[in-house]
């Protein structure tokens, strides 16, 4: 009979705020997703808090912890497609933070977040409200800026789909339950990271 006392020893990884982005996104996202068509107000409200969490995501991809800095994550186009043939073969190596897959998600996410929020703010300046309304955006046409808007919207759904299907793929053939990671800020401990010196991991 095992002993239920006896739990994996797990190590830190992505940093409280890190997490609390992650999640705040994943809501206000949701929240502008939805109320595009009857709560305008609501949706423009949800549409400037995920612009703050994307500019203050750019910030911490700068200047944050470690493991949420871009050039700790973002990997090169051969160490992409080297992770994605070791998925083909069901042996992937271990990351403590985003592995080279998941980092490309996460850029493109960002940059498509970013087009939602923009062209919505351009939207609202031709209306005279928001931050850009007295700026030569506002004289751009609200026609077609819309129709970019909605499409970035969809697109990021989409993304977000496949996000999660790539969470879950992931999951399984790292036997490692990313999305408690990403509540917890804890990773079960490997004798090697990819990402990282072992050593360096608590």
């Amino acid at each position: 009979m095992p002993d239920n006392n006896l739990r994996l020893e797990t190590v830190k990884t992505w940093d409280p705020l890190v997490r609390v982005f992650h999640w705040s996104l994943v809501f206000f996202f949701l929240v502008a997703f939805i109320s595009e068509d009857d709560w305008l107000s609501i949706h423009v409200q949800a549409g400037y808090a995920v612009f703050l969490l994307i500019m203050f995501r750019l910030f911490w991809g700068v200047l944050g912890s470690r493991l949420a800095r871009f050039s700790t994550f973002v990997k090169s186009l051969t160490t992409v497609i080297s992770y994605l043939k070791a998925m083909l073969s069901f042996k992937v190596p271990h990351y403590l933070g985003h592995n080279p897959v998941a980092a490309v998600m996460v850029v493109a996410l960002l940059i498509s977040v970013i087009m939602v929020s923009f062209t919505g703010m351009i939207l609202i300046a031709s209306e005279g409200q928001g931050p850009l309304a007295s700026t030569f955006f506002s004289g751009w046409h609200a026609g077609w800026v819309e129709e970019i808007h909605e499409f970035f919207a969809n697109f990021t759904m989409l993304l977000v789909l496949a996000h999660v299907f790539g969470v879950l793929i992931s999951s399984l053939l790292e036997r490692e339950n990313l999305v408690k990671a990403m509540i917890t800020g804890r990773k079960n401990k490997r004798e090697h990271w990819a990402d990282v010196d072992s050593q360096e991991a608590e």
